[in-house]
């Protein structure tokens, strides 16, 4: 392999890190400022600072393909169920559970997305990584066992699955949109949508931001720069050069991630079975990346 595919590949590799420790730190602080921020607040203030971020870079970059007709029905698609529903129904999800719990049911979106994307996008259904998603999804559900507070609120775990369903939603209208459009003007388009849509909730980010401790109003920050433009970017990035089901099956590390953090954090110490469940879910991510016969054969001969 020459200089330039491995600078590209390694390339990728640094996106999808940067994705996954900036989304398992959300879960984290999102459940830090619940007390201060209600859900709607919480999305409108987050969004407010990534549009800002991505607008800036934007203007920099100065890049922007028109879109068509049928690109702009998908990034209106896009941007209501990923930044606005998806937003609204995970913050309010943990104001009724735990980080480690939301995440593992968030984290039933990569197996919608491998399915989905194998029929409709062409990704196909290689056996590995039917088998790798299984593995790492027993081992998240270890983990959701391990962190659960021991009394699950119905409402917050039909919450978590709503923002699941959006986020695959997401990925899959995503995916032809960044065929043709830079992956900057998608994410920002899809961001200044949910602002939009979180509008109505801007009197009460208004009143909670004039009363909230310092430290709480710096969380909302982190989550619209961090995890939301810097993320999402480094998402559409590699998005754009991998198959979608390949890609969101490694968020399957994200309650891990998040699991340590909180530990490093909140000096919670992680039971054993989260331990177990973190190295199950490694095991079935490595899995995902076992080459099919197919696969190894083209490589071969080209």
């Amino acid at each position: 392999m020459t200089a330039a595919p491995l600078r590209a590949r390694a390339t990728v590799v640094a996106a999808i890190v940067t994705t996954l420790l900036a989304w398992a730190s959300a879960f984290v602080v999102i459940r830090a400022v619940a007390d201060d921020f209600d859900p709607g607040a919480l999305t409108l203030g987050r969004l407010s600072v990534a549009a800002l971020a991505l607008g800036i870079a934007q203007l920099v970059h100065g890049a922007w393909v028109r879109p068509t007709g049928r690109q702009w029905a998908l990034l209106g698609a896009f941007g209501i169920s990923w930044f606005l529903v998806y937003n609204l129904a995970l913050n309010a999800a943990e104001h009724l559970l735990d980080p480690g719990t939301a995440a593992m049911l968030v984290n039933v979106a990569p197996l919608i997305v491998a399915i989905v994307a194998g029929s409709l996008l062409g990704e196909g259904f290689p056996r590995w990584l039917i088998i790798g998603a299984i593995v790492a999804f027993c081992g998240i559900a270890i983990i959701g066992a391990a962190t659960a507070t021991g009394s699950l609120s119905l409402l917050g775990v039909a919450l978590a699955l709503l923002a699941a369903v959006t986020y695959a939603i997401a990925v899959l209208l995503q995916k032809p949109l960044l065929a043709s459009l830079p992956g900057l003007q998608v994410t920002l388009i899809g961001v200044v949508i949910g602002v939009v849509g979180s509008l109505p909730w801007a009197g009460s980010l208004v009143g909670q931001l004039a009363v909230a401790p310092l430290a709480s109003t710096l969380g909302v920050a982190y989550l619209g720069l961090v995890p939301t433009a810097i993320a999402f970017l480094a998402w559409a990035y590699a998005l754009k050069r991998m198959p979608a089901g390949r890609l969101t099956i490694t968020t399957y590390l994200v309650p891990v991630i998040a699991t340590g953090m909180a530990w490093a954090l909140l000096s919670e110490v992680p039971p054993p079975l989260a331990l177990l469940g973190g190295l199950i879910s490694l095991a079935g991510v490595a899995l995902t990346r076992v080459p099919s016969r197919a696969r190894v054969a083209a490589a071969v001969s080209r």
